[in-house]
């Protein structure tokens, strides 16, 4: 089996199974598939990088990567959606998590194709059920337009959509970060995006800090390069001028509030990543 995920998908799917194993519940996001979809490399993935990382960095890049996920799907729980679009899904196992909400939307997976055919293949071999409200996306984001691709799919522009965009936006270029946006303003009034984009530099503590010296260069040997952070301001006025509206941009307290009171351990998500849900409108 030739093609693989990308690695920093594969790493995400580590940390969403390793809070399981590190951090006592309860769990900002449950994921017992996390680290089965990753299939026994996620053993040699965590022996080499998670050493890379002093333990207090490490737990709260796990706490994040588990906030995000968590964020997107409570923005879905809560509106009135009829399709959840996960772009850049990667390893992601929300339709076997949560088969209550698959019952009520319908679940667009959009991926690289050599990405997604590895997954595919691993459902397959664990023996995961399928359903017609489970879609695979392929697509070259490179040589292909996403609005056809979904459409093709059997996406319904009339019909309203979330968008889930996590961990992506940090290794893109403001061209294409606008590109994607003003795919997702073309979807019915009412939709949403969810996503993520790297704080700036000055906005980092010194854990969002040490994570950037190290991990950095990883991505970047890995084919898969940091972009620069980005002002609060600037990034909405990107969304702006996207067609969009932000409705929501949570502080690291406010998710610290929300996912993270009560905790006796410490544990929060590192502010390296900064969430924000824009709407169409």
């Amino acid at each position: 089996m030739e093609a693989a995920p990308s690695r920093t998908a594969a790493l995400a799917a580590v940390a969403r199974g390793l809070i399981r194993m590190e951090a006592t519940p309860p769990w900002v996001l449950d994921d017992p598939f996390a680290l089965v979809l990753v299939g026994p490399a996620w053993q040699e993935l965590h022996d080499k990088v998670t050493p890379l990382f002093p333990t207090n960095v490490a737990r709260e890049t796990f706490a994040a990567i588990c906030t995000r996920s968590r964020y997107a799907e409570d923005r879905l729980a809560a509106g009135a959606f009829t399709q959840y679009v996960i772009l850049g899904a990667g390893l992601d196992s929300f339709a076997w998590r949560r088969p209550d909400l698959l019952r009520s939307v319908r679940v667009f997976e959009v991926d690289h194709p050599a990405s997604q055919a590895w997954k595919l293949e691993r459902v397959s071999d664990l023996a995961l059920p399928l359903s017609d409200s489970h879609v695979f996306v392929p697509i070259d984001f490179e040589a292909e337009v996403l609005g056809d691709a979904l459409c093709t799919a059997g996406f319904d522009r009339g019909q309203p959509a979330l968008f889930s965009w996590t961990g992506v936006a940090p290794y893109l270029t403001a061209p294409a970060i606008e590109s994607t946006l003003r795919t997702v303003a073309e979807a019915a009034a009412g939709s949403e995006v969810v996503f993520s984009y790297r704080a700036e530099e000055p906005e980092l503590d010194d854990v969002g800090r040490e994570f950037i010296r190290i991990y950095a260069p990883l991505a970047a040997s890995l084919g898969e390069p940091l972009q620069p952070g980005w002002p609060v301001i600037e990034i909405e006025r990107l969304i702006s001028r996207s067609g969009l509206k932000v409705v929501d941009h949570p502080s690291r307290a406010d998710l610290q509030e929300r996912y993270f009171a009560g905790r006796t351990d410490g544990l929060r998500p590192y502010n390296v990543e900064t969430l924000v849900t824009a709407r169409v409108t």
